[in-house]
């Protein structure tokens, strides 16, 4: 069992070969706006409207903590919206918006999906920047649903 491989660069530009599977923490909300999905947004259209269609019509689909929402953003690059940050945080807020429980269960998603389509996954810490939560509990949960099961990780750190 390998490790998570942490490089620096863009996650939105992933540095692999054959199927890639970009990863990033979604709010409950519908909100998109800040932090890496801008990035996102800047290279592909899909991934937000596919999260503002899966959020809209949440009456009648999964679309909720602990889910996942896969698209195909290019023939081998998929984008994964994984539902773990209950609501965003504001001025009048008092805790962080992250759920690590739905990431924990998004991951095993993202780790059937990753199986099924014999991808890599490449993703920023997820939960760490606007959903305020710690590398230190969000890593434990990387290795164990997607590393132990023979998945390739790249963490990317953005900057010099």
């Amino acid at each position: 069992m390998k490790g998570i491989t942490y490089v620096r660069g863009d996650a939105t530009a992933p540095q692999a070969k054959g199927v890639k599977i970009v990863a990033h923490v979604c709010n409950d909300l519908g909100g998109w706006g800040k932090g890496f999905v801008l990035a996102v947004s800047r290279r592909w259209s899909e991934p937000e409207a596919a999260y503002r269609r899966w959020h809209r019509e949440r009456a009648k689909n999964d679309f909720g903590l602990g889910a996942a929402q896969f698209v195909q953003v290019e023939p081998y690059v998929w984008v994964a919206n994984l539902i773990g940050q209950r609501g965003m945080r504001t001025g009048r807020s008092s805790g962080v918006p992250v759920r690590y429980e739905a990431i924990d269960a998004a991951l095993g998603l993202l780790a059937d999906r990753a199986a099924e389509l014999g991808a890599s996954v490449h993703m920023p810490r997820i939960g760490c920047g606007l959903a305020g939560g710690s590398w230190a509990r969000v890593e434990p949960l990387v290795l164990r649903r997607l590393v132990e099961r023979g998945i390739p990780v790249t963490v990317y750190d953005f900057g010099a």
